[in-house]
């Protein structure tokens, strides 16, 4: 895992925290040296403060999506309001936390987004259809005729739940529930649909196969 702030009291305190909860833990002081070790290195997930000197936390979230990096993203921020969060979402992260914040909640958010990266099993079948496109539920990867798909956390755990729930509308209020967006509200929502028709439509302007149901939220709708 790498941790970027440029408060070094909060590194060493992030540090010591979750390397006790059994993650092995790289920090850096800021997106340049960040992008140093992610050019070497591949950690789970990212926690990544959004206010730095130079190249901000939102900056790096952009290049990093732009650049194929999937793993999760979780922003640190004083800035707390939604407006900002949905800003975060934009960029590409899968989660918010405002400063202050307790560790511990630091750490189960964490391990709830690395929870969504492993296999998706129950109720799910093996393959979805999508076009030219095609979801392992068990593996969690979509390929398509040039290989993988790259999807970012938040859109994998979205498109895990509503191959879940195939044929059937999910609320709003159930997808910001299944991916812990409820403080944020059904804007973050869609949000991440938007982001990930980008990735599985032919035109995200005309869904074919993650359709909105008006008045009630959306739903998954596999076919060739």
């Amino acid at each position: 895992m790498l941790v970027v702030d440029d408060d070094r009291r909060l590194l060493r305190l992030l540090q010591r925290y979750l390397g006790e909860q059994g993650y092995r833990v790289t920090t850096a002081e800021g997106a340049e040296q960040a992008r140093q070790i992610l050019s070497v290195m591949a950690p789970d997930a990212l926690v990544l403060d959004v206010t730095m000197p130079g190249e901000t936390g939102l900056e790096l979230t952009r290049f990093l999506r732009e650049a194929g990096h999937v793993l999760p993203v979780l922003l640190l921020t004083a800035r707390g309001e939604p407006a900002d969060r949905i800003e975060g979402l934009e960029a590409g992260a899968d989660d918010y936390l405002g400063k202050p914040f307790e560790p511990r909640e630091l750490a189960l958010r964490l391990r709830a987004h690395l929870r969504r990266r492993a296999p998706v099993s129950v109720g799910a079948p093996r393959l979805v259809r999508l076009g030219r496109l095609e979801f392992d539920t068990e593996r969690g990867l979509l390929t398509g005729p040039d290989g993988s798909v790259h999807l970012t956390g938040g859109e994998a755990a979205l498109l895990g739940a509503m191959t879940r729930r195939l044929g059937e509308v999910m609320t709003r209020e159930e997808i910001a529930e299944t991916l812990e967006l409820d403080e944020i509200g059904e804007r973050a929502v869609d949000v991440q649909v938007t982001r990930l028709r980008r990735r599985i439509e032919p035109d995200s302007r005309e869904p074919r196969f993650l359709q909105t149901v008006r008045g009630k939220g959306y739903v998954l709708k596999p076919g060739a």
